[in-house]
């Protein structure tokens, strides 16, 4: 299975704003972080927006945040969403498919199950997981706050 870049975008945007939990972050953060064009994260950030996920504020003071804490934002949920319009398989799209043995084949059943077993694999996984305590993650992304907790040296500031 391959996940596509708009999915892969989105998974980017979501584990930058729960990295910076309790602020607004920018469009313009996110592409120096994140190594995506601002142009292509409108349209991510828009669609996670419509899907829940995501806060926006516009305006001079405007950015976006989670719109629900990241232990409620399942990886499974996000990957069934983004990536359920795409077709597996030429067999799985309803309008291209040209292919004469969809009738008789068994292994659209079979990458079927292979995509639920996917997901399934994904739904345990929140955004919290990928992030809380990941200080890779983390010191890449620039966090001033981790997971909802103030750094020990921004106490001292």
């Amino acid at each position: 299975m391959r996940v596509t870049k708009r999915t892969n975008i989105a998974m980017r945007v979501l584990m930058f704003c729960a990295a910076n939990h309790g602020r607004l972050v920018t469009k313009s953060e996110i592409a120096v972080r994140c190594n995506a064009s601002e142009n292509h994260l409108a349209q991510i950030i828009n669609q996670l927006a419509q899907l829940g996920y995501l806060h926006t504020q516009r305006g001079r003071n405007g950015g976006l945040e989670l719109a629900r804490p990241a232990e409620k934002i399942t990886i499974g949920e996000i990957f069934r969403q983004l990536e359920a319009p795409v077709p597996l398989a030429e067999c799985f799209a309803d309008v291209d498919n040209t292919c004469p043995l969809t009738d008789a084949c068994r292994l659209r059943k079979a990458l079927d199950r292979a995509a639920s077993s996917f997901y399934e694999t994904l739904d345990p996984i929140t955004l919290a997981d990928l992030v809380c305590e990941n200080h890779a993650l983390l010191s890449i992304l620039e966090s001033p706050v981790r997971c909802g907790m103030v750094p020990q040296n921004a106490a001292l500031a």
